[in-house]
């Protein structure tokens, strides 16, 4: 279960991406992290090929239910 200083490993900058939400510290998009999961990457691989954490890959699972269940579109 993640709490919600995990959530502070998402970040949005309208400098950066053009304001969509990224994986902080990163140009790591959340609809790219969740594209890679829906193609049937591992939480390691999208780990070891873009150097972030299974923490971060959880945070932007919460972060799309709580969009979800607001009825927010993540690419904006």
């Amino acid at each position: 279960m993640i709490n919600m200083q995990d959530l502070d490993r998402i970040e949005l900058n309208p400098e950066i991406c053009r304001g969509k939400p990224i994986v902080k510290g990163t140009r790591i998009t959340i609809d790219f992290i969740l594209e890679l999961l829906a193609q049937g990457w591992t939480y390691s691989e999208i780990c070891d090929e873009y150097s972030i954490t299974t923490s971060d890959i959880l945070a932007v699972l919460e972060y799309t239910r709580n969009l979800n269940k607001e009825g927010s579109n993540i690419s904006n």
